[in-house]
């Protein structure tokens, strides 16, 4: 009995955020290592389904680096990264492209599996992001910075009650290919579809003010101490683009923002439907 009671607390305390974000959008970007991980990436899309029965508008695109540049390797062919971002020539593309239509038919096909209707849409062939030539000191070749958003082919799946996967590929004015960073795809999307939620999943706690301390830990950040961090080099490397990702999508109109770890059992739910949460909310 007192178990039961206990499930039954655990629901309650989810109901003021089950009314507070019925029908609202949330856009979760979901990729690296982690999304290799058949138990960790099975756990992650049950939370969403879940979102999904509980009412909310569940968004999720994905990446894929990881799977991109084992097949690379196995072709002989080296992967080149500049400040995070992946050179890509004609071939790399093709095998960006194919690895991520991989990755998006699987996720698919799990949600499925899971009981709720799903959809993969390609930010290409859709036309969802728009994309120009990525402009700097070194040139990226087919790397696209997004310029624009058309939200219509996802939100007209959203009101057939549809979970939608999204593909992080661009298209120019031109017909041209981009390949993306999906972490500035999901904040995009994000900001577009006037989402509630940005939700980044990772493979850390979350933001930490020393990364050997455990007790350091930073469960709430405003944006103003979110920048000072960076500034303080206290976030580094892969944590920087995420951070600001999240400054950006406050910054034109996301309510929250959230980087967690997705290796926490049912981290998505924790943090969205409990008091404490269990990552790094940035707010404004």
């Amino acid at each position: 009995m007192e178990e039961a009671i206990k499930k039954a607390d655990v629901l309650i305390e989810a109901l003021p955020y089950i009314k507070r974000f019925h029908k609202k959008v949330i856009v979760i970007k979901y990729g690296g290592s982690i999304l290799g991980e058949e138990k960790i990436r099975k756990g992650v899309l049950e939370d969403i389904v879940f979102l999904k029965f509980m009412g909310l508008r569940p968004v999720l695109v994905h990446g894929g680096g990881p799977n991109i540049s084992d097949r690379m390797r196995s072709s002989g062919k080296k992967a080149e990264f500049v400040d995070g971002m992946r050179v890509t020539d004609e071939d790399t593309l093709q095998v960006v492209e194919e690895e991520l239509k991989v990755l998006n038919d699987l996720i698919v096909s799990e949600i499925k599996e899971l009981g709720a209707e799903a959809i993969g849409l390609s930010g290409k062939e859709h036309e969802i992001i728009l994309a120009e030539k990525k402009k700097g000191k070194v040139d990226l070749g087919l790397v696209g910075e997004i310029v624009g958003i058309s939200t219509a082919p996802i939100t007209e799946e959203l009101h057939k009650d549809k979970i939608t996967v999204i593909l992080p590929m661009g298209i120019g004015k031109d017909k041209i290919v981009y390949n993306v960073n999906a972490d500035e795809a999901a904040e995009n999307i994000a900001i577009h579809l006037k989402a509630e939620k940005l939700v980044l999943l990772t493979n850390v706690k979350g933001i930490m003010r020393n990364p050997e301390d455990q007790n350091s830990f930073l469960s709430t950040l405003t944006v103003k101490e979110a920048k000072g961090l960076i500034h303080e080099n206290v976030v580094q490397k892969g944590m920087i683009p995420k951070v600001d990702a999240c400054i950006d999508a406050l910054d034109h109109g996301v309510t929250k923002t959230h980087i967690i770890d997705a290796r926490i059992p049912h981290a998505l739910l924790l943090e969205i439907f409990t008091d404490t949460g269990i990552g790094t909310e940035i707010i404004k």
